[in-house]
């Protein structure tokens, strides 16, 4: 493997006020997640979600949450087998799940 190729990108939040109409209402989680094709398959996406998971933790969260488009294509069955559940929302066309911490 080439050492100097990127392999992925993680973007997350934490402790953002979630709906402006319940302030209560606040969450950490994946906002994306690429893992390179040619990459994936081989733990990078598992490895990046859990580190996430571990730090949403540390500060506190007792949940990660994401979001995706649902699809045969999608990454619906990869955040499932982590453990996320989809909680019933959307955000506008994407799917909500969590992870309980």
């Amino acid at each position: 493997m080439d050492g100097d190729q990127p392999v992925g990108f993680l973007m997350a939040f934490f402790d953002v006020r979630w709906r402006d109409d319940d302030p209560t209402d606040v969450r950490s989680g994946l906002w994306r997640l690429n893992i390179d094709a040619g990459r994936q398959g081989r733990g990078y996406g598992r490895f990046a979600v859990e580190s996430l998971a571990a730090e949403v933790r540390q500060r506190g969260g007792t949940r990660l949450i994401t979001t995706w488009v649902p699809g045969e294509h999608g990454p619906e069955r990869f955040y499932q087998r982590l453990g996320f559940q989809r909680t019933g929302e959307l955000s506008g066309d994407q799917v909500v799940g969590a992870l309980a911490l």
